[in-house]
């Protein structure tokens, strides 16, 4: 749901006899009906920011790109004319998707926001600027704060979070807030099987995703997910609490999760190089916006290791948690509530990028020893 608490913006209602762009912008944002219905009213009122706030993998990027569409489209966003199509594409000269370079937006990186938004539009009347990954704004949120309190008139802000930490609360009021909710298993499902994957591997799939569509799709095309949750089940009758058999299990688990999803992340960038080498050719983009997809890739590949890690942990704890209800011993019980407070701890610590093998050892180490 949009909402405009404190940002003296609001959504305009829009009669029931008013065309709306196109659904076809938003075709490939899965369970977000309510929110898409919302923007497509939305952009027949635009104003200059937005807020898109919500799990990663539930669509909001590509929901930008189809408001971008909407608001540069010519023909009121019919989603087929050649500009829909090259925003869609993401080659359209007026929309720039702004990519963090480092762990944290920095301060001369939204400053330089300011300067690309105050140029004057190529091929319209509008820029649109999407600001991915703005839940990680911290120090530089009072430079993206000024430019969007006194934007140029031509610029459109859409900014991405995956939620809204204090850095980010004042720039949230001065937008416009759509909320994406996190995806259910059955949601996935039929995404999946609406895409030809069979139901059992889009159910398994579904089930390892949590909430992202991404990433059920990279997993819809690993054959190895049922192996993997079966090995990180299989690690309480594993340990026989020597520290050699722990770090044996720690290897184990590493290279599965440094297989996981390889062949098909590895695809997907390669067809990505493809088309910027092809854009580049067509439209002599510049080497540095190469280096940028380079550098997003990275962090794509980084960010399925994590989601990997985070869910081998999660059904780590789900393996504990029936070890505890199935106990008969108040001993052993307890050494299996202790071994999932473990595992918690050690999910919440991968925020901190840490050595994932010392992580782990630790961790195996403290179950095996009840706590």
């Amino acid at each position: 749901m949009p909402s405009g608490r404190g940002s003296g913006f609001s959504v305009v209602p829009v009669a029931d006899t008013e065309e709306l762009p196109s659904p076809l912008l938003y075709e490939g944002v899965v369970g977000q009906g309510p929110v898409v219905e919302q923007l497509r009213r939305a952009a027949r009122h635009p104003v200059h920011a937005y807020l898109f706030s919500g799990p990663p993998g539930t669509g909001k990027r590509r929901a930008a790109l189809g408001l971008a569409a909407s608001l540069l489209c010519p023909n009121g966003g019919d989603g087929t004319c050649a500009v829909c199509r090259q925003v869609l594409a993401g080659s359209h000269i007026d929309v720039v998707v702004v990519e963090r370079s480092g762990a944290y937006i920095r301060v001369d990186e939204a400053r330089e926001i300011g300067r690309v938004a105050a140029l004057t539009p190529v091929a319209g009347a509008r820029k649109v600027l999407v600001l991915t990954d703005f839940h990680l704004v911290e120090e530089a949120a009072p430079a993206l704060l000024k430019t969007i309190e006194e934007p140029p008139p031509s610029a459109v802000f859409i900014v991405l979070a995956d939620h809204v930490p204090p850095e980010l609360v004042t720039i949230a009021s001065r937008c416009v807030r759509f909320e994406f909710r996190a995806l259910d298993d059955a949601t996935l499902r039929a995404a999946l099987e609406a895409e030809g994957v069979a139901p059992a591997v889009a159910e398994e799939a579904a089930r390892a995703a949590g909430g992202r569509l991404d990433r059920a799709r990279l997993l819809a095309a690993d054959p190895e997910v049922a192996a993997r949750r079966a090995a990180w089940e299989a690690v309480p009758g594993r340990l026989d609490g020597t520290g050699a058999t722990v770090s044996i299990v720690v290897d184990e688990l590493l290279g599965m999760v440094q297989r996981a999803g390889a062949d098909a992340l590895a695809a997907r960038h390669a067809e990505e190089v493809a088309a910027a080498q092809e854009r580049a050719a067509l439209t002599g983009e510049r080497v540095t916006a190469r280096r940028e997809l380079e550098a997003r890739q990275r962090r794509e590949q980084r960010r399925v290791r994590v989601d990997e890690l985070r869910w081998g942990l999660s059904t780590l704890a789900a393996a504990y948690r029936d070890r505890a209800a199935r106990g008969s011993k108040p001993r052993d019980v307890a050494a299996a509530v202790a071994a999932v407070e473990a595992v918690q701890e050690a999910a919440e610590a991968l925020i901190r990028n840490p050595n994932e093998a010392l992580l782990l050892q630790a961790l195996l180490l403290r179950a095996q020893a009840g706590g």
